[in-house]
């Protein structure tokens, strides 16, 4: 399987609920370097898994969204705990949504699968995969 990585990162406020938060149900920050990688089993026509620059873009686009919100503020998550897991799989559903809408052109015809990672500091992350 290839795979390309692209690379941006985002910063959001929220908190949680639930006693399992402890500290954290109280309204904090985070700033998330976030990883999508995009995988196919075979190259295509051109020696490419997809264009870097349109896969930049698109992962720009889809986290300018959250950048500098609070997520709790957000109808789109009411009711919810927007957790490092949580937000990866949004992101996620989110790019995967404008590649089906083309947005990623033609060298993305053949992706087979993707993988968002939220990496919130040097020795943690979170991550949702899934097939395209």
């Amino acid at each position: 399987m290839y795979s390309v990585n692209v690379r941006d990162h985002f910063m959001i406020a929220h908190s949680f609920r639930g006693a399992a938060f402890g500290p954290a149900q109280r309204l904090h920050g985070a700033t998330y370097v976030v990883d999508l990688e995009l995988r196919r089993p075979e190259l295509d026509a051109d020696g490419m898994v997809v264009d870097i620059a349109r896969a930049t873009e698109v992962l720009r686009s889809v986290l300018a969204e959250f950048n500098l919100r609070n997520l709790d503020e957000d109808p789109a998550f009411e009711g919810r705990n927007t957790t490092t897991e949580f937000m990866a799989r949004v992101i996620f559903e989110r790019v995967a949504a404008r590649i089906a809408d083309g947005e990623l052109g033609p060298h993305a015809d053949g992706l087979a699968g993707m993988r968002v990672r939220l990496n919130e500091s040097h020795v943690a992350w979170a991550a949702y995969e899934a097939a395209l």
